[in-house]
C-alpha cells in the first residue's frame, strides 16, 4: 500500500490521478462546470420508497478526501433519484479539529465543503469546542471572549443544523439555544417525514479543552434523544434518526445481525439501553474511531472509522402505507478499496483507484475539490516549512501503550521548558506517526494537531505517584513521561511502583515541577486537574507546545532523531493494562488503538 508523508494528498497531485482516469486533461478536468449535471427527477411514487442514510463521522479536517466522499454521495443520490428515493447524509462530530488545512480557517472551509456535498446535519463533537474564541486563541483571554465563539460562527455559516440534544447551560439547567444549534429537525425525502435526533458524548467536558466548556453542564443523551423521539413522533415522523458523537467498536463486521463481537461496555450500549424500544430506527455513531455495522436493540448502527477514510450506509425501505418494511445495514465503505482499517494513516489519493460504486464509475465531485484545493494551498508554505531535523525512521505513536512518539515529545517539552523536571503528555493527544525523513511543520502538525498550551505545575511526589498508579490501574490513555522512569510490579494484593526522577528515587514529600499542557491540567482526561492542588499550584502560559518544540528543533538543526532509543521502555511492568493485582486470571487482551 502506498502511503504518503502528509495525511492528505495535494489537491493538484489528486486532480492529475482523477483526470489520467478519465482520459481528460488536467486543465479540461480541474476547472469546475457551472453547476452539477442534472439528474432524473424523482419517479411518482406508487410503492414502496427507498430512503438510503449516508453516515460520516470523526472527519477530523480531512478535507483532501471530501472531494471523493462526494463523489461516492453523487452516486448514490442519482441511484436513488433514478427509483423514486432518496439520501439523508449525517455527520456524527469532531468535524474540524486535526488537520493544517482545516485549522487555519477554523473548521471554516470543512463547512464550506459539507455545504457542497449537501449534507442534511450534523452532531457536535467534544473537540467541537476545541477552537474556543474565533481567531488565533484557543481559550478565552477576557471576560468579553466567548469560548465557543469558533463554534458558532461555523454553525451560522453552515446550511445544515449541527444539533444537540444533551449540552446544557449550567445556570438555566436548559438545553443550549445557540443559533442553527438545535436538539432536532424534521425534513421530507422522497415523501417520508424523518426526524433527526443530534447529541454528544457526556465525556466532553474532560476531552475537550475544559477551558471552552465552562458554563455547559452534559445531561444524560438516552433520556434526551427519548424525549425528542417522542416529540417527533407526534408530529408525524415516520423514521427517526440519531446522529450522535457517542459510539463503540465491533470486531466482526460479516454479520449485521450478531453484535456479540461489539464492546458493550461503550457508552453507546448504555445510550441505546436507556430507549424504549421503537423509538429510534437508525443510529450514526462516533467518538471512537472504530467501525459498527450491526442491528443492536432493532435499532441499525453505524460508524465508519476516521479522518474521511469511509462512509456508513443504511437502506430504509418505506413501505406504500408508511411503515418501515426493511432494513440494509451495510459494512463500512472505504473511498480507497483496499485501506487498511487499522491504519494510522489513510492511503495516498493518488494511490487510490475506486472503481464504481452504484452502477457508475466514481469521480471527485469538482466543486468540493476546488474547496479542498483552496484550502490546501493556504496551508501548503507552512505544511513544507523544514525544521533541521531528520528522521532514519518513523517515529511511531500509540493511544493505549508506551510510544516513541509520546517519549520523544515529552523531552521536546522539557528542552523548551527547563525549569520543569518532569514531563507529561497523554496518548489521545498523538494523532499520527511522524514520517521518516527531513522533519517538516506538516509532518510534525499532524501528530500533534491541537493547539495546545504549555501548564506549569507544583506537585509533590505522591501526586506524580498517583498519577502513574492509576494509570497503570486503568485501561485508557497511556500517560508518557519525560524527566523519570518507573518499574511496576505486583507484590501480592498490592501493586509496587519504583519511580525514579533525575536518576534518583522519587521522594515523596519533595515539591517537583511538572510541564503538561493546559487541557491535561484543566482536567482534561480527569487527570492532574483532579489531583485538588493548593490554589497556585497550577500556572497556564500563552506558548503552544506546538510552535515550542518547533523553537527547540530548529537549534538541533543537523541532528538525526533515534526513534529505537526513543522507543525504550520508561515505564517498565509485565503483562498489559490494566494491572489488577491479586487476580486469578492474569491474561488480558491486547487495547485496541483507538484515540478519543
Amino acid at each position: 500500500m502506498a502511503m504518503t508523508d502528509p495525511r492528505y494528498t495535494r489537491g493538484m497531485r489528486f486532480a492529475s490521478f482523477v483526470c489520467a482516469a478519465l482520459g481528460t486533461s488536467l486543465l479540461a478536468c480541474s476547472t469546475p462546470p457551472k453547476s452539477k449535471p442534472p439528474v432524473d427527477p424523482p419517479k411518482k411514487r406508487e410503492g414502496a420508497v427507498t430512503i438510503t442514510v449516508v453516515g460520516t463521522n470523526d472527519l477530523h479536517g480531512a478535507i483532501g478526501r471530501l472531494p471523493l466522499l462526494g463523489g461516492y454521495i453523487n452516486n448514490l443520490r442519482a441511484a436513488r433519484a433514478a427509483d423514486g428515493g432518496g439520501v439523508i447524509v449525517v455527520d456524527a462530530g469532531d468535524m474540524f479539529q486535526g488537520t493544517l488545512e482545516s485549522n487555519i480557517a477554523e473548521g471554516a472551509d470543512i463547512v464550506r465543503a459539507y455545504n457542497e456535498i449537501g449534507y442534511t446535519a450534523a452532531a457536535v463533537g467534544n473537540h467541537e469546542f476545541d477552537y474556543g474564541p474565533e481567531g488565533p486563541a484557543a481559550t478565552p483571554a477576557t471576560a468579553d471572549d466567548d469560548a465557543r465563539g469558533a463554534l458558532k460562527a461555523r454553525a451560522k455559516e453552515a446550511k445544515f443544523p449541527i444539533m444537540t440534544a444533551n449540552i446544557l447551560d449550567k445556570g438555566s439547567n436548559a438545553r443550549i439555544k445557540w443559533p442553527n444549534m438545535p436538539a432536532s429537525m424534521m425534513t421530507d425525502v422522497a415523501g417520508i417525514k424523518i426526524g433527526i435526533i443530534g447529541a454528544s458524548t457526556e465525556a466532553t467536558p474532560f476531552t475537550t479543552m475544559p477551558a471552552n466548556f465552562v458554563g455547559l453542564v452534559m445531561s444524560s443523551p438516552g433520556k434526551e434523544i427519548a424525549e425528542e423521539a417522542k416529540v417527533l413522533r407526534a408530529r408525524g415522523a415516520q423514521v427517526i434518526i440519531v446522529t450522535a458523537h457517542i459510539g463503540s467498536r465491533c470486531k466482526d463486521l460479516e454479520h449485521p445481525n450478531d453484535s456479540s463481537s461489539c464492546d458493550s461496555n461503550e457508552e453507546l450500549f448504555r445510550v441505546i439501553s436507556d430507549l424504549p424500544k421503537g423509538v429510534v430506527d437508525v443510529f450514526v455513531a462516533g467518538h471512537t474511531h472504530a467501525a459498527i455495522a450491526h442491528r443492536i436493540s432493532d435499532i441499525a448502527v453505524i460508524e465508519s472509522y476516521s479522518s474521511g477514510r469511509a462512509f456508513g450506509r443504511v437502506d430504509l425501505r418505506i413501505a406504500a402505507d408508511g411503515h418501515l418494511a426493511s432494513v440494509k445495514v451495510h459494512k463500512p465503505q472505504f473511498l480507497c478499496p483496499g485501506e487498511d482499517p487499522l491504519g494510522g494513516n489513510p492511503m495516498a489519493l493518488d494511490a487510490c483507484k475506486p472503481g464504481a460504486y452504484e452502477g457508475a464509475p466514481v469521480t471527485v465531485d469538482r466543486e468540493v475539490q476546488t474547496i479542498a484545493d483552496e484550502a490546501i494551498a493556504r496551508a501548503q508554505k507552512r505544511r513544507s516549512e523544514k525544521l533541521g531535523v531528520t528522521l532514519p525512521k518513523t517515529v511511531s505513536k500509540s493511544y493505549k501503550l508506551e510510544s516513541a512518539e509520546g517519549n520523544w515529545f515529552t523531552d521536546l517539552m522539557l528542552l523548551a521548558q527547563p525549569t520543569a523536571q518532569i514531563a507529561l503528555t497523554n496518548g489521545g493527544g498523538l494523532r499520527a506517526d511522524v514520517p521518516a525523513g527531513e522533519l517538516t511543520y506538516g509532518g510534525l502538525f499532524e501528530a500533534m494537531p491541537f493547539d495546545n498550551r504549555f501548564a506549569l505545575v507544583d506537585l509533590k511526589g505522591h501526586h506524580i505517584r498517583k498519577l502513574i498508579t492509576t494509570n497503570m490501574q486503568r485501561d485508557n490513555a497511556f500517560l508518557s513521561w519525560g524527566g523519570l522512569t518507573a518499574k511496576v510490579k505486583c507484590k501480592g494484593a498490592a501493586l509496587d511502583v519504583a519511580i525514579t526522577v533525575g536518576g534518583k528515587p522519587l521522594d515523596e514529600a519533595k515539591a517537583y515541577k511538572l510541564v503538561t499542557s493546559d487541557f491535561l491540567a484543566s482536567g482534561g482526561d480527569g487527570l492532574v486537574g483532579r489531583l485538588k492542588l493548593p490554589e497556585g499550584a497550577i500556572k497556564l502560559t500563552d506558548v503552544i507546545i506546538r510552535d515550542a518544540m518547533v523553537d527547540v528543533l530548529k537549534k538541533q538543526k543537523g541532528a538525526t532523531v533515534d526513534a529505537d532509543k526513543l522507543a525504550k521502555r520508561r515505564i517498565e511492568f509485565d503483562g498489559q493494562r490494566p494491572i489488577e493485582c491479586g487476580a486469578k486470571d492474569g491474561k488480558r487482551e491486547r487495547p485496541t488503538e483507538e484515540p478519543d
